[in-house]
């Protein structure tokens, strides 16, 4: 079978040849000229980083892939869904401050921001998947809406999945808020009995009549409740949160399945920015400093593939002296990532995505000039 194509182009810039101008003809190279996108609506999504993180991918990126798009003749938009931990971006008002405030505005990406699952991360799409642990995926409404779909990722250590490219930004970052529930947890939501001022909002909005109210403090019915995870979005006092009791092959196998819900069918095109790779994914609140030097910019039309090709050419790069693996005294030299986040295992999603039908391990890597 002959290997994916993963295009690169690194990141040295000369007069005349900026990197922008690298990443238009990155794209171009790797085919995205190939798909139809006129009168199509074009779904780029990204991460917009939480406000205080300072390694998120730079609007002006953004701005060049939606340029493109536009000059195929598709209308593009940047696209998100809410978080399911409580910071800046768990609900759309404030997400889409939050992507102003880090500059993806616009007037400075030539596009609108959209976040995918609503106001409450309730907006879905039910998808059936049959996968080996998902049937039904539950994605963010208008990313399902778009005729093509643009993943725009930044590469960077995970402290879940290794690390967070492609596949992490399509699954994880294209479910709903019951969706990211069903992939991050095989339990149920939690209350904070201390931050609960028994407004009963919860309650309300539960179809299920899980919640219930004693000493004045809201308390689920484990039984009744499906981890659908509305309960989180409504409540203003952030006394519900999410559990993180899933096995690290289980959030792999979801995490997958969730990625190939929202690819197949209609055209993907996937781009990874190797570049500020911190040891956490960009949700957090902070960025501590790269654990490797900037290596490049990746596109492919295969998601499995391009992560490979990222993880293999990022694991070649000389470590950082005083970045966090230094402070791991960890044993896995070869792989930054594993040293990193020993608990994880980034091969074990690629190799179900591959088994999936999502794309190869196999590769060939043709480089841009």
């Amino acid at each position: 079978m002959e290997k994916s194509k993963v295009y690169f182009t690194d990141m040295h810039a000369k007069m005349g040849n900026n990197l922008l101008q690298k990443l238009t003809k990155l794209m171009k190279e790797a085919g995205i000229e190939t798909i139809d996108f006129k009168k199509k609506f074009a779904a780029i999504k990204l991460n917009f980083g939480e406000p205080g993180n300072m390694s998120y991918i730079r609007p002006n990126y953004a701005k060049t892939v939606a340029d493109m798009v536009r000059e195929l003749g598709g209308e593009p938009f940047l696209t998100d869904c809410n978080t399911l931990y409580v910071g800046r971006r768990k609900q759309a008002l404030e997400h889409i401050s939050a992507a102003y405030e880090n500059g993806f505005t616009p007037m400075t990406t030539g596009c609108h921001v959209i976040i995918a699952d609503g106001l409450k991360g309730t907006d879905e799409v039910i998808v059936p998947v049959d996968g080996e642990l998902v049937k039904e995926a539950k994605i963010g409404a208008a990313i399902m809406d778009a005729d093509v779909i643009i993943s725009l990722n930044h590469f960077k250590g995970h402290e879940q999945a290794g690390f967070g490219g492609a596949i992490k930004n399509l699954g994880m970052g294209c479910g709903s808020r019951a969706g990211k529930m069903e992939m991050h947890s095989d339990g149920k939501p939690k209350i904070s009995e201390r931050k609960c001022v028994n407004c009963k909002v919860c309650s309300k909005i539960c179809a299920h009549s899980a919640i219930s109210y004693e000493n004045e403090k809201a308390h689920i019915n484990m039984e009744k409740c499906v981890g659908c995870g509305r309960c989180i979005g409504v409540c203003a006092f952030n006394a519900i949160k999410p559990t993180y009791d899933i096995s690290v092959d289980s959030f792999n196998k979801k995490m997958a399945e969730y990625a190939l819900a929202v690819v197949k069918d209609r055209p993907a095109f996937h781009i990874n920015l190797v570049m500020d790779v911190s040891p956490f994914c960009d949700c957090h609140a902070e960025n501590d400093i790269a654990l490797i030097p900037n290596v490049g910019m990746f596109a492919s039309f295969d998601p499995v593939a391009l992560d490979k090709a990222c993880a293999d050419m990022a694991n070649k790069q000389p470590v950082v002296h005083g970045c966090a693996i230094d402070a791991v005294n960890s044993s896995c030299a070869d792989d930054h990532f594993a040293a990193m986040h020993p608990e994880t295992d980034w091969l074990g999603c690629l190799k179900h995505a591959e088994n999936i039908g999502m794309g190869s391990l196999e590769y060939e890597l043709i480089e841009v000039k």
